[in-house]
């Protein structure tokens, strides 16, 4: 029995050493490690049990976060004045909105200035909780061009959220312009060269950017006429103190109805359907090659939003965009809303890369900036 107790001793001591082993660092040679070594081990061990549960407590916020959102009013930062295209579509998304967000109060925040850049860098800056985001149209795509000093990446520093509608433009010209339809329009020009006046809406603005391309597909270099806004723009063009704009249906239409203005092509690669502008050419169809321009909207938010926030208000987004109330305001502005894979966040991000890549070329060639 004595041996027996001996050897049950023997194993139960030499497990009790292997512990001590591990607990005070000794190796299997027998040296102890230094006891400065044993308390840096020992509180590097403590500092790393309190990330991990710093970790699983931020976690448990961002998820509680997510969950009650929203649960404040949320505010969507339009970089155009009130009253503007952007500011029109923003409102009406932001009624569109509230149902699908439980009835949230969404107001809009205008904030212009500098090509949408102002606007964009207020939410860029913003803090990434889901409860300040930006409404911008196909300004997005041009602010790292014509903006030189930006202080934000459009690529990297949002959350992209969806695309929420396309509004096609047109060309419009002074009521007096001799020409009755796009040849004959065409062959003014070409009568005309160096003596023609376009207008636009500013450095930036859709009529700016549509008044580039357009000179560019017919290689005529016009004087460009900016305005601070588009209704003194449409104020000179009617008036006869400038020869040709290119905007925005929302803005065109009433004049083309009054018959104040004359129309000559829309923008788009179809005729559109309504009836006060079915009858025009596109200009593609006039004989300018792959010209296409409308002025699409995105919504986005900071950079670093929640996945489970920005999936909340992607859902909201899709929900709104087949409201039937949000489609027949849109419709009124002339405006086609989105309905392909661009209201995706993968799909409206790389929309915008590729609308990036289209304009970056045609604004350096014409090197006007807004800054």
């Amino acid at each position: 029995m004595a041996p027996a107790h001996t050897g049950a001793t023997k194993t139960t001591g030499g497990a009790h050493f292997l512990a001590w082993n591990k607990v005070f660092g000794k190796i299997s040679c027998g040296r102890v490690r230094s006891a400065d070594k044993i308390a840096a081990d020992f509180q590097f061990g403590e500092i790393m049990k309190k990330l991990l549960a710093l970790t699983a407590i931020a976690a448990a916020v961002v998820g509680a976060h997510a969950q009650d959102f929203p649960s404040k009013p949320i505010s969507i930062v339009v970089p155009f004045a009130a009253g503007g295209p952007t500011d029109r579509v923003a409102r009406d998304l932001a009624e569109a909105l509230r149902k699908p967000l439980g009835g949230v109060s969404i107001v809009v925040d205008n904030v212009p200035g500098a090509g949408s850049s102002i606007g964009a860098a207020k939410v860029a800056r913003a803090n990434p909780d889901g409860y300040t985001l930006l409404l911008n149209h196909i300004g997005m795509s041009t602010i790292p061009t014509l903006v030189r000093n930006v202080p934000f990446k459009v690529e990297t520093d949002f959350e992209y959220l969806g695309i929420v509608n396309d509004v096609p433009m047109t060309l419009i010209s002074k009521p007096s312009m001799q020409a009755n339809n796009y040849k004959e329009l065409s062959a003014w020009i070409a009568a005309n060269k160096g003596k023609i006046n376009l207008g636009n809406a500013g450095v930036g603005s859709a009529s700016h950017l549509c008044g580039l391309l357009f000179q560019t597909a017919t290689k005529t270099e016009m004087t460009p006429v900016p305005y601070k806004g588009t209704a003194p723009a449409i104020t000179d063009l009617i008036g006869g103190q400038i020869d040709l704009l290119c905007d925005q249906t929302t803005n065109t239409s009433p004049q083309i109805e009054a018959k104040k203005v004359k129309a000559f092509a829309v923008t788009t690669n179809k005729r559109l359907t309504t009836p006060l502008l079915k009858d025009l050419p596109t200009l593609q169809e006039s004989g300018l090659k792959d010209f296409q321009v409308t002025i699409w909207h995105g919504l986005y938010a900071p950079k670093g939003t929640p996945a489970a926030i920005t999936k909340k208000l992607n859902d909201a987004l899709k929900v709104a965009l087949k409201d039937p109330d949000f489609i027949k305001k849109q419709e009124g502005l002339g405006a086609v809303v989105a309905n392909d894979g661009r209201i995706e966040p993968d799909g409206h991000k790389k929309f915008v890369a590729a609308e990036i890549a289209k304009w970056s070329p045609i604004i350096k060639a014409a090197g006007v900036y807004a800054d």
